[in-house]
């Protein structure tokens, strides 16, 4: 998101609550959303609670319908496509302007964020929902890293409002997803390519490892719909 000056009102801190709510499945999509029991929930007044509504509208979290208010915004398969597209293309892109630009404090940012996500990933045990929501902080921190340096706080923002699409997709097919076998390999080789400065590697290895997990969403989607699997989709 892009970074806001000033202090919190009380439209920011119901944006920031009812858009994590959503993308972690407490309001199911398709879901109808009445102020009054938002104001009750998030003990805020109904203009805030309004404001947010149509914030999160925006940003493709929430769909307004008319006199009717506002529900959550459906799933389809083809927007997680579309998602998983656009995520490639413009993560790649603000990965590749950090590796270009990144200095020191840039390869801390990532060093750093992978220890902490790759100490939890190499320890994983039990009931996904046990960790689920402290992986997704922590994933979504080592993603941050790489991006971090590109440059441009419009990209980040395109960047930061895909990633909550893709987590909302994830938490949305199953509340508390188990990790593919292969996700901290995967992790461990973006960031050794990106220390190496290999930024055609590195890119790949990035644009590899979302597609890697959108089609694992995308195949539990498809389950529920009782759809036949798409195409090979390429995301850049």
């Amino acid at each position: 998101m892009l970074r806001q000056e000033g202090p919190r009102t009380q439209a920011d801190e119901a944006l920031i609550k009812l858009r994590r709510d959503i993308i972690v499945g407490e309001f199911e999509p398709g879901k109808r959303l009445r102020p009054d029991q938002l104001e009750e929930r998030y003990d805020i007044g109904r203009n805030p609670v309004r404001e947010a509504l149509s914030r999160l509208a925006v940003e493709g979290l929430v769909r307004g319908e008319g006199q009717r208010g506002f529900q959550v915004a459906p799933v389809s398969r083809e927007e997680l496509l579309d998602v998983a597209d656009l995520r490639q293309r413009f993560s790649t892109m603000a990965l590749a302007r950090s590796i270009a630009n990144g200095d020191d404090e840039w390869e801390a940012g990532i060093v750093g964020a992978y220890h902490r996500m790759s100490r939890m990933e190499t320890s994983l045990t039990g009931d996904p929902a046990s960790y689920a929501d402290e992986w997704e902080q922590r994933n979504s921190a080592f993603h941050n890293a790489l991006e971090a340096a590109c440059g441009s706080p419009w990209l980040l923002h395109f960047c930061a409002l895909l990633y909550e699409q893709s987590e909302r997709y994830r938490r949305a097919v199953v509340r508390y997803p188990e990790l593919r076998p292969s996700i901290h390999a995967e992790h461990k080789a973006i960031l050794e390519a990106c220390l190496a400065r290999r930024e055609a590697e590195a890119c790949r290895l990035l644009a590899e490892h979302i597609e890697g997990g959108a089609r694992a969403t995308l195949a539990r989607l498809d389950e529920q719909l009782g759809a036949s699997p798409p195409k090979r989709r390429r995301g850049r």
